[in-house]
């Protein structure tokens, strides 16, 4: 059986089908609305970058990370194109604890749905150890109860043969208070919420949470 990082280099060999040029409404909207201003950020699971791409767009020094080494690439050429300067870097989203620098804003987007839940804790504290004290997080991840995978209300789904998503990769399901006990240690919850996001060209239900650090 193939690992993640194996699962995710096939991935994007050519590209990952949930790719969005387009950054989301709800980071824009952050950005928009300098609830975030210019500052230094870490883009978890940045996958060929574009959403890393906007941010130094606006000004932001931005650092993208990703397991996949293919994804990197791809948004390193991806910025060289767009002529903006960002630092990406291949590495697993368990490995946080590694990275020296600290963030004044950290985001991820659709990313923590692929991570156990029995790695979630330290990973929201290596999260918290790396952003400064004033700092925020944005996360979004798919909502237990979303039914467009099909199995409404399952907390794990292995995505099938035929599926346009790569086969074999996992998703880990939360409800908004699975995700509010998750933070609530470590994090102020400014926002809370479900909201409709779109992945892979199909609309799901995310859980929304926006905090600033403790």
């Amino acid at each position: 059986m193939k690992n993640d990082k194996e699962i995710f280099e096939k991935i994007y060999e050519k590209g990952a089908v949930w790719t969005e040029l387009n950054p989301p409404k709800e980071l824009v909207d952050l950005i928009e609305s300098r609830k975030i201003k210019s500052c230094k950020v870490l883009d978890i699971g940045c996958g060929e970058g574009f959403y890393a791409i906007y941010l130094a767009s606006k000004g932001f020094d931005v650092t993208g990370i990703d397991i996949s080494e293919n994804a990197i690439r791809l948004a390193k050429s991806n910025a060289i194109k767009q002529g903006v300067k960002i630092r990406f870097i291949s590495m697993d989203v368990v490995d946080l604890d590694k990275i020296v620098d600290k963030f004044d804003f950290i985001f991820e987007w659709a990313i923590l749905h692929h991570i156990k839940f029995e790695q979630r804790k330290k990973y929201v504290e290596n999260i918290k150890y790396i952003l400064n004290k004033k700092g925020k997080y944005l996360s979004i991840c798919f909502n237990n109860e979303n039914s467009d995978f099909g199995m409404k209300g399952k907390r794990l789904r292995i995505i099938p043969e035929g599926a346009k998503m790569s086969v074999g990769v996992k998703l880990y399901y939360s409800s908004l208070e699975d995700m509010k006990q998750l933070f609530k240690p470590y994090f102020h919850i400014i926002e809370a919420k479900l909201i409709k996001m779109t992945a892979g060209g199909k609309e799901h239900i995310g859980n929304y949470f926006f905090m600033g650090n403790l």
